[in-house]
C-alpha cells in the first residue's frame, strides 16, 4: 500500500506521462521543431516511452476517444489535432516489447465496450508486459461516439456512471476467474490447468449478464492497476469505490488539496485504505534556464494556438455560441443562461473574472486540455511540485508536456534530477510491476 501519510519525509512522489502525439497544448504541433506526421509512426512513441523510462516515470498513459470531438463553430473544423490518434491497447502492446520497467496505462470506455472484451485486453497486456498494465476506466464524454456504435442518443451522465460501476464489478470478477496456481502445465500428469482453480463470476445484473470465466490465466499483477478521472459527484464516487490511481485537473493548490482530501474521505467511508489511492493532478510544465526564458517559451506555444480553437472549446464548455463577443475584450458581466452548468464552466468563469482575462486569453487556457501550466526554471518548477506534494495536495503528478518530444526531454533532463536530489523521486526502479512502482499490494483472488 501507499503506507506513508502526506507529511512523511520518506514519502516519494509518483510521476506519470500523458503520452500524446505532439504535446498536450493544441498549438504544440505547429512549433518549428514539431513533426505532426509522427503521430502515426511507432518510432516516435518508442522514443517517448524510452525517455520516460530513462526518467524512472511510474507509467505512461494514453487517453482515448472513439470519435472526432464535434466542433461548436464550423470554422474550427480541422484546425486542431484530435485528442487520440492510434488506438491505445495496440500501441501499448507494441511499447511493451521495447521497454522493461515503465507501466503502460490506457483508457477504455465503459459506455461503448463490453466487460469481457476489456478484461481480456488488459489481462493480455499485463501478461505481455510482465505485470505493467493499467486500465483508465472512463465513461464517454464525447456524444459523437454514439453515432459510431449505432445509437442516435448518447446516454446521460447518471446512466453512464451507473453502467460504469457495474462494468468494473464484472471486469474485476473476470480478472479473478482463476486462482494463481490453477494453470499447472504439468506434462507428467497431463494436467494443463486444475478445474478446481476456475471460478466463473456468473454475473447477472442490470446492465450485464456475463458467465465467464476469462479464457486466460490470472494477470501477473492479480489485477491490472485501475485508474479513473472524474471531478463530478458521480465521478468522485466511482473513483473512491474502484480506482487505485485518480487523475484530476486542478489549477490551484487549494482546489487540489480539497480534491485529494475528498477522495480519501470517500474511500475511508467505503472501508478502503485511503493510502491505497494515488491522486495525480495534471501539470503542463514549461521550463527555461531563467523565468524570462520559460515565459518566452510559453508565449511561443500560445502564439501557435489558433484562437478560434480556444473560442470553440469555450463555447462547448459554456454551452453557448461565443462568436458574437469580441476576442480581445473582457468577458461580459452577464452571459446567456445555459443548461450546461458544469464545474469546468464555473472554474473558467471564476478564473476570467479574477484575472481580468479576455476571451482570447481565456480560450488559451483550454489549450493544454484545461490543465495547470507551470512555467519556470527547473528549481522553481521543482519547488512548486514539492509544495503540493509535501502539503498533501498530490501524491505525484501526470506530466503533460506542452510540446513533444522536447517538453518531455526537458523535464527528464532538468526537473527529474532536481527532484531526485531532494529525495522526492526514485533514482532507479526497484520493483518490476506497475503495482510495485506505485506501492500497491497485489490483490488476492
Amino acid at each position: 500500500m501507499n503506507a506513508h501519510p502526506a507529511n512523511d519525509a520518506a514519502r516519494q512522489m509518483h510521476i506519470g506521462l500523458l503520452m500524446t502525439a505532439n504535446g498536450s497544448h493544441f498549438g504544440g504541433w505547429r512549433l518549428p521543431d514539431a513533426d505532426p506526421a509522427t503521430s502515426y509512426q511507432l518510432q516516435h512513441y518508442v522514443r517517448l516511452a524510452l525517455e520516460a523510462e530513462r526518467g524512472c516515470f511510474d507509467f505512461l498513459f494514453m487517453a482515448d476517444t472513439l470519435a472526432l470531438v464535434p466542433t461548436q463553430l464550423p470554422a474550427t473544423l480541422g484546425r486542431a489535432p484530435p485528442i487520440a490518434h492510434l488506438e491505445p491497447l495496440t500501441l501499448l502492446s507494441a511499447l511493451a516489447a521495447v521497454t522493461q520497467h515503465i507501466g503502460l496505462a490506457g483508457s477504455a470506455t465503459t459506455t461503448y465496450n463490453q466487460p469481457y472484451q476489456v478484461a481480456r485486453q488488459f489481462a493480455s497486456l499485463d501478461h505481455i508486459s510482465n505485470g505493467r498494465a493499467g486500465w483508465n476506466l472512463i465513461t464517454s464524454g464525447n456524444p459523437a461516439e454514439a453515432w459510431n456504435f449505432g445509437f442516435e442518443q448518447h446516454p446521460d451522465h447518471a446512466d453512464r456512471y451507473e453502467r460504469a460501476r457495474e462494468f468494473a464489478e464484472v471486469v474485476f470478477g473476470l480478472w479473478d476467474s482463476w486462482s494463481d496456481e490453477a494453470f499447472r502445465f504439468d506434462k507428467a500428469s497431463g494436467r494443463y490447468f486444475d478445474p478446481a482453480g476456475m471460478h466463473a463470476p456468473n454475473h447477472a445484473g442490470q446492465h450485464f449478464k456475463v458467465r465467464g470465466p476469462l479464457n486466460m490465466a490470472r494477470p501477473p499483477q492479480g489485477r491490472p492497476v485501475v485508474a479513473q478521472a472524474g471531478s463530478s459527484e458521480a465521478g468522485r464516487a466511482l473513483a473512491a469505490a474502484t480506482a487505485e490511481v485518480v487523475f484530476t485537473a486542478q489549477r490551484d493548490f487549494k482546489g487540489a488539496l480539497d480534491f485529494r482530501t475528498d477522495i480519501r474521505a470517500r474511500a475511508t467511508a467505503l472501508g478502503r485504505d485511503p493510502d491505497g489511492i494515488t491522486v495525480l493532478p495534471g501539470v503542463a510544465p514549461v521550463i527555461g534556464a531563467t523565468l524570462a526564458e520559460a515565459q518566452a517559451r510559453r508565449q511561443a506555444i500560445d502564439d501557435a494556438f489558433d484562437p478560434l480553437v480556444g473560442l470553440d472549446a469555450l463555447s462547448a464548455e459554456f454551452g453557448i455560441d461565443l462568436t458574437p463577443y469580441p476576442l480581445d475584450a473582457p468577458l461580459p458581466d452577464e452571459l446567456p443562461a445555459s443548461p450546461r452548468a458544469t464545474s469546468r464552466r464555473e472554474l473558467l468563469l471564476a478564473t476570467a473574472r479574477r484575472e481580468g482575462l479576455t476571451l482570447r486569453q481565456l480560450g488559451a487556457r483550454t489549450a493544454s486540455l484545461g490543465h495547470w501550466v507551470l512555467c519556470g526554471t527547473p528549481a522553481t518548477v521543482a519547488d512548486t511540485l514539492e509544495q503540493w506534494f509535501r502539503e498533501g495536495a498530490a501524491d505525484g503528478f501526470i506530466v503533460m508536456p506542452s510540446a513533444l518530444p522536447s517538453g518531455l526531454e526537458d523535464f527528464v533532463r532538468l526537473v527529474v534530477p532536481e527532484l531526485q536530489r531532494r529525495g522526492l523521486f526514485r533514482t532507479r526502479y526497484e520493483g518490476r510491476t506497475l503495482r510495485e512502482h506505485l506501492g500497491l499490494a497485489r490483490p488476492g483472488r
